[in-house]
């Protein structure tokens, strides 16, 4: 991977993908062991570790295409405020239709709201006796900053050791376009998909690396055209063995 001078390198590695995982995603897999006192755990979680568990990622899902179709004209209608605030005439020619296309268009950036991974996931795990690096490189990604709404493009590999269960590789792919498909920072995005990963498979590792350009150092502020942001996440023995690691990272550059 080659990447300019401006490149920034961020590396967000956590010793227990079960615990800050879950609270980052605010999700869990369901796959979770209840002891008697009704209490919820992780699998591998230690008895007397207590870890509060959020929205399960089953329900992850914020917004449906009713809600799209219910909130479009409002949206519409704050385009054209927009419009109005900039100085530009919304009933001239070219403009007539733009707010109910930009609006539209937003619903379409954003529609990682509407999905849930276990719609993904739950028909593609499959119990595999394989236990060999599996990497898919290279998956673009589009997405939209939360702080500017503008866009994020790049690309991300991702990386995960199976336990005795793998995953169909374009639910890969799938995983990173619904978290992608949001308002996000890349930092977040990197390591919810690393999360999601551990928690459908519980693979002995995962490792997620993002390369990205941000228009809002693009377009505005610096305006720093060929600045990339480098991303990374790994869990498990991606993060704790250094070759695991490197087999992982000289892989993706290859």
């Amino acid at each position: 991977m080659e990447h300019s001078k401006q490149t920034q390198y961020s590396s967000h590695e956590t010793k227990d993908p079960g615990n800050s995982g879950s609270v980052l995603n605010g999700h869990f897999d369901g796959m979770v062991k209840r002891s008697a006192g009704g209490s919820s755990q992780p699998p591998g979680a230690e008895s007397g570790s207590q870890r509060p568990m959020m929205e399960s990622w089953r329900e992850d899902r914020t917004r449906s295409v009713e809600d799209n179709e219910m909130s479009l004209p409002s949206l519409a209608a704050a385009y054209t405020t927009i419009l109005r605030g900039l100085g530009e005439d919304p009933q001239r020619h070219g403009l007539l239709k733009t707010p109910w296309r930009a609006a539209t268009a937003m619903q379409f950036f954003t529609k990682g709201y509407q999905e849930k991974i276990i719609d993904v996931l739950n028909d593609a795990i499959f119990d595999e006796d394989h236990d060999e690096m599996v990497i898919v490189k290279d998956i673009d990604m589009f997405s939209m900053c939360e702080h500017h709404l503008v866009p994020i493009f790049g690309r991300v590999h991702i990386g995960y050791l199976p336990n005795k269960r793998v995953l169909g590789l374009s639910k890969l792919a799938r995983i990173v376009e619904i978290y992608s498909r949001r308002l996000q920072v890349q930092e977040r995005l990197t390591k919810q998909i690393a999360v999601a990963i551990t928690e459908a498979l519980q693979p002995t590792g995962v490792g997620v690396v993002i390369e990205a350009t941000h228009m809002c150092m693009v377009m505005r502020g610096v305006q720093k055209m060929n600045s990339k942001t480098v991303t990374s996440t790994m869990l498990g023995v991606f993060r704790e063995d250094p070759k695991t690691r490197d087999e992982f990272l000289t892989l993706i550059r290859s």
